[in-house]
């Protein structure tokens, strides 16, 4: 980018054809299927991820083959189930790719270098059940990929909420910045998170249910209507979303 200004500074471009430069230096285009945002990051905090349900396979293994010709910033690839992930492991073929795949999270991690670095701040994710632990993998990778620890307790829910306040008081002790609480069936446990804590709660209702429960929608609904205040609710299943609001809020103090 401060090249093409200097250029355009410089009289050697004129405006159009700088906001042309521009633009294309800002989007990866592959084959009329996707534009990538590769400064994402750099305006957000968070680079853009390829959410990969409902895309075709070949779609998918075009935009990664692409992505990974054209950038070294790591990709990120969320939903991505068992039988996809194998495939495009063998199609990939032998590379030096580092490559992470989180199972119950679903979530692979296409890395050209490590960089470590000291965590930034802690933030803490809990869940209700066991079942929701899923949702509460993919943000804590999330969480990790941004820079942060996270520090995980689950299966600690109204139904024995005994369970909670221990590990509450631990993760208070730790100094988490927000605490990520994934919870299905009637979706209780954030607002009684929120009651204890001084900071951020982010709840995620998991579809994680049956009956009336089904589909999360009930979890949904009892999260939006907290009387607990400092709570933030985001999508069903939305785990991803999670982690990097958590990671907005701290990297904005």
């Amino acid at each position: 980018m401060k090249d093409i200004l200097e250029r355009l500074a410089n009289g050697e471009i004129n405006i159009d054809e700088a906001e042309h430069l521009l633009k294309a230096d800002a989007i990866l285009e592959f084959d009329d299927i996707a534009k990538f945002d590769i400064k994402r990051n750099e305006r957000t905090g968070f680079p853009e991820a390829v959410f990969s349900p409902s895309k075709t396979y070949e779609d998918l293994i075009t935009i990664i083959e692409k992505y990974l010709k054209n950038s070294d910033e790591d990709l990120i690839i969320t939903k991505l189930s068992h039988e996809r992930y194998d495939k495009i492991i063998n199609d990939l073929g032998e590379n030096d790719y580092i490559i992470e795949y989180n199972k119950r999270a679903q979530i692979l991690i296409i890395r050209k270098t490590i960089t470590k670095k000291e965590p930034m701040a802690k933030i803490g994710i809990i869940t209700a059940g066991t079942s929701d632990i899923n949702i509460a993998e993919e943000a804590r990778v999330i969480v990790e990929e941004g820079g942060c620890e996270a520090i995980t307790s689950y299966d600690i829910g109204v139904a024995g909420i005994h369970r909670l306040f221990p590990q509450i008081a631990h993760m208070v002790k730790e100094n988490v910045r927000a605490f990520i609480v994934c919870a299905g069936m009637e979706g209780a446990l954030p607002s009684v998170v929120a009651g204890l804590v001084d900071v951020p709660v982010i709840a995620v209702p998991t579809s994680v249910g049956y009956g009336v429960g089904e589909g999360g929608h009930v979890a949904l609904n009892a999260m939006l209507q907290s009387c607990a205040p400092g709570i933030a609710v985001v999508n069903i299943d939305n785990g991803f979303g999670a982690g990097v609001f958590a990671l907005t809020i701290v990297k904005s103090v």
